[in-house]
């Protein structure tokens, strides 16, 4: 009986099963890499907002705390967006006819909240407590970037699972004083690491690395 197949099928048969599994490994390695890009993790997109808001000017320039927009960083899981009274309290009386502005001064004759649109936003499936992370020390900075050098905001880090849980591991390299959290460019004392391991006990500080902790 004669040969159904060259003999060099064999040889093509091996290659084509290499040059597959080398086209799978490819194809899941672009797919990971896909995942930590910015066209996925949103980082450093400079996102449009209903109106122009500078945190370099309000908070770089000016000095206006975080917690005087953000009132609830302490208490809630969620830092909270201003109402609009927040900004009139400054702007019936500055800049208080700024076509700019016209935006804010509509939304505070009808009563209907200015849209944002939030720049930190994690998936449904993950559990995050603002209130928490600011209990134990971790400052603004950390996870906001320089936002008083922002005039517009961005997301200053990926914000993937992999980054949380790089902080999760060691938090402890991510401690100051509660007094210091909403510092922006907060400079650490010569003794960092003591003062760290301090309040570290004193914040009662834990790794928390089960998966309950953020997927609930």
């Amino acid at each position: 009986m004669s040969q159904l197949f060259d003999r060099s099928s064999n040889a093509l048969a091996r290659t084509t099963m290499a040059l597959a599994v080398v086209l799978a490994a490819g194809g899941l390695g672009l797919v990971l890499s896909l995942g930590q890009t910015s066209w996925v993790t949103r980082q450093n997109l400079l996102i449009k907002q209903p109106i122009q808001f500078s945190h370099d000017h309000h908070v770089g320039q000016i000095g206006i705390s975080c917690g005087y927009c953000h009132t609830a960083y302490e208490r809630s899981s969620s830092a909270g967006i201003p109402p609009t009274a927040t900004c009139m309290n400054c702007h019936s009386q500055i800049w208080a006819q700024a076509p700019i502005l016209e935006p804010v001064r509509a939304s505070f004759r009808s009563g209907q909240p200015l849209e944002w649109v939030r720049v930190h936003d994690l998936p449904e499936f993950v559990y995050f407590d603002h209130s928490i992370h600011v209990a134990k020390g971790v400052g603004c900075e950390t996870c906001h970037g320089r936002i008083d050098e922002m005039a517009g905001v961005t997301q200053a880090a990926p914000l993937t699972m992999a980054w949380c849980l790089d902080c999760h591991r060691d938090p402890v390299r991510n401690l100051r004083p509660r007094s210091e959290v909403t510092t922006m460019g907060w400079k650490p004392p010569e003794n960092l690491a003591e003062l760290q391991q301090e309040l570290a006990r004193e914040y009662n500080v834990q790794s928390k690395m089960s998966c309950s902790t953020c997927h609930r």
